[in-house]
């Protein structure tokens, strides 16, 4: 454990897959920094999230499962976090950090389910789950869009991912200046729908079609931007002592049809490939172990408390359903306690459009070990 405390950046992407990588062998996605960052981290290979995204921000934000902490949907009044449950951002800031999220919230739009509301100081983020959707500031189209800064709706010149990045780094910066330690949520819009991106990023792929095309061209966006703040944190000195989590919301949308590293099931699904996703974790000067794969079942709800004995936080008392992953982290050979995880958020058919209450009796996954019982 270092003297000072550690600087943590979460990376989360959207709708990336645990394929959507080439160091998960997609054969043609072309992603050097992820790739980079995957070889300097320890690899939680057998990682879940919710097969939708709002309960996979929730979880995260919480360390509670889904219809725990409130936000179990992802419409109508379904993405908000019950008000009495605190969020990783407001622990934070108790224990002295600078908070900021860039990017999607889609965890409420209103008072008192803000970004301002739960802990972030600094925000800068869009409307609703998507840029463009009803809830969003009209006309949005990922180029030189109005975002919510702190409450109050700017302008924000360049393209969505660069925003946030260039939003994200600025901040940090001033943190630094301060001498500060900083929680930098960076969550990125990209690669969710509608599939708008610069041209150059998607002209290596559009052999494969125009949507798939679209949608690593997205990815490859976020991976030079990911580029760019890793020389950041070099020249700043801070990458020693920043920890960097990296990992999607739920599994992949565009292209499983043409890569979905073996599994079965997309986003919206119960099976491995609608939950399954990345989850790479450095910390260059603390007391992890070296680059390695650990293949033991961990779930969204684990970063929290994980983050928690990490940085020599008081963990809540109540309310945590996440297990701490410090151990394995930090000691070879350690073991998780077995346990059963389950993936349950509304009901998926409602959220797909089908009638029905949400959410439904045996509408989850249930994991133990290699074992997954589904519906």
């Amino acid at each position: 454990m270092t003297a000072s405390k550690p600087n943590v950046i979460i990376l989360l992407t959207d709708d990336q897959g645990y394929g959507d990588l080439g160091c998960h062998g997609n054969p043609i996605l072309k992603t050097p920094h992820l790739d980079k960052l995957h070889s300097e981290s320890v690899r939680f290979t057998d990682f879940h999230a919710a097969p939708l995204c709002t309960p996979t921000r929730g979880q995260l934000m919480t360390g509670c499962d889904a219809l725990h902490n409130g936000a179990f949907g992802t419409v109508s009044g379904r993405e908000m976090i019950f008000p009495d449950v605190p969020t990783m951002a407001e622990m934070f800031a108790k224990s002295g950090y600078r908070t900021g999220l860039f990017g999607k919230w889609h965890l409420g739009e209103t008072a008192p389910s803000r970004p301002t509301d739960r802990g972030f100081e600094e925000s800068v983020y869009h409307l609703g789950g998507a840029v463009g959707v009803i809830s969003d500031y009209w006309n949005n189209d990922y180029f030189d869009d109005y975002y919510v800064h702190n409450d109050t709706v700017e302008q924000f010149p360049g393209y969505c991912q660069d925003v946030w990045f260039r939003e994200g780094i600025s901040w940090m910066k001033q943190c630094h200046k301060q001498n500060e330690p900083f929680f930098l949520y960076l969550a990125s819009n990209g690669d969710h729908i509608p599939l708008f991106v610069p041209e150059q990023y998607r002209e290596p792929y559009l052999h494969l079609g125009v949507a798939i095309a679209s949608f690593y061209g997205m990815i490859a966006n976020f991976d030079e931007n990911l580029g760019l703040l890793e020389e950041e944190l070099k020249a700043m000195g801070l990458r020693e002592n920043t920890i960097v989590i990296f990992m999607s919301d739920n599994g992949g949308t565009i292209a499983v049809n043409y890569f979905n590293a073996g599994m079965r099931g997309k986003k919206a699904t119960l099976y491995e490939g609608g939950h399954r996703v990345p989850c790479f974790v450095r910390w260059p000067a603390g007391s992890l172990l070296g680059p390695r794969d650990i293949n033991q079942n961990t779930q969204v709800q684990d970063i929290l408390p994980t983050l928690m004995d990490l940085c020599s936080m008081s963990v809540p008392e109540t309310g945590i359903d996440g297990a701490s992953l410090s151990e394995v982290l930090t000691v070879d050979g350690a073991v998780l306690e077995d346990r059963m995880l389950v993936v349950q958020s509304s009901n998926i058919r409602v959220e797909m459009g089908e009638p029905g209450e949400s959410p439904l009796e045996w509408d989850s996954t249930v994991m133990w070990g290699s074992l997954r019982l589904v519906f």
